[in-house]
């Protein structure tokens, strides 16, 4: 199997990431993406590289769609930079960082007033604390944030644990969606037995591929986001794939985060056109694998990487 490492710098500094690093594997039917975060271990990601094989096998399911709405995403940047993102979007939905460590619960109401305003009064404004918030913490930003934005569409894994999920929603009237308490729990299903969340995110790349995301979606029994782990088009093309496969999909995916890489490895980069993102697969550019190489150090590093992980799935 053909490997290629690329080394793509963002445009803003995104969940402390200011490089995005991974691989991407080529096999019989195209390209699949390896990009499990360097920080992540082994074990962690396994999943991550089953997905790319069933990417780079082809091995998806049929589309029940031709497109697929998508949020523009905002990082925990200043309002006229918040501002801006939103109106190059092109998305009637925004998704907003907030909780950033070393930023004010004020800076994050600047941030949404901003939002809302690019958005006008019929766009949508969801929000992600990545489980930054104690229970009281979340409670009391929920009230504020959602005065500031105008109303909160949903506000994405305000606490860390699946018990805080489940008391912050039983206190509030803001939708709470679950990310980390899925994709990165031991039992991604205490959410629907603890009755934790109101929405399921689901993430393509942790969580294994297309087809055991699809297990996932039905065995939850929760309306389901698709949102990106930061890749590139081709890694972005399996949770559209996953999306377009869904039977429902009442709301927008967070799909849309090409955009905050500073170059891509397709001829067509998947962005999104009038708030959605095409089910075509990108047609990966063999030229920009010298624009995004890694350095020699940082294509030894995935290699071995990929080797021990390989070896530990018996691939």
């Amino acid at each position: 199997m053909e490997a290629r490492v690329f080394s793509i710098p963002m445009r803003t500094r995104f969940r402390g990431i200011t490089v995005r690093e991974g691989m991407l594997l080529k096999g019989d039917a195209g390209w699949g993406e390896w990009s499990p975060f360097l920080e992540y271990d082994d074990e962690v990601a396994a999943p991550w590289l089953e997905c790319a094989v069933e990417a780079a096998a082809g091995n998806w399911p049929a589309p029940v769609r031709t497109s697929v709405p998508v949020n523009v995403t905002v990082p925990a940047v200043g309002p006229e930079q918040a501002h801006a993102i939103v109106s190059a979007g092109g998305c009637t939905t925004a998704k907003v960082k907030v909780a950033e460590p070393g930023q004010t619960l004020a800076e994050d109401e600047a941030r949404l007033e901003a939002v809302r305003d690019a958005l006008g009064p019929r766009g949508k404004v969801r929000i992600d604390a990545n489980g930054a918030w104690s229970v009281d913490d979340a409670l009391a930003a929920l009230t504020r944030l959602d005065r500031a934005a105008g109303g909160l569409e949903y506000a994405e894994q305000p606490c860390a644990t699946v018990e805080e999920l489940a008391a912050v929603r039983r206190r509030t009237d803001v939708l709470i969606a679950a990310d980390e308490s899925i994709r990165r729990a031991a039992d991604p299903y205490r959410v629907r037995d603890l009755e934790a969340a109101d929405i399921a995110v689901l993430k393509v790349q942790p969580l294994g591929g297309v087809r055991a995301c699809l297990r996932i979606a039905e065995e939850i029994g929760l309306p389901v986001v698709v949102s990106s782990a930061l890749e590139t088009s081709v890694g972005i093309a399996t949770g559209v794939a996953l999306a377009a496969a869904l039977p429902e999909l009442p709301y927008a995916c967070g799909l849309a985060t090409v955009q905050l890489l500073a170059d891509d490895v397709a001829v067509s980069p998947l962005l999104p056109v009038d708030g959605a993102l095409s089910t075509h697969l990108p047609v990966v550019d063999e030229h920009a694998f010298r624009r995004i190489a890694a350095a020699p150090d940082r294509i030894e590093h995935w290699h071995a990487r990929l080797d021990r992980v390989r070896q530990d799935l018996g691939l």
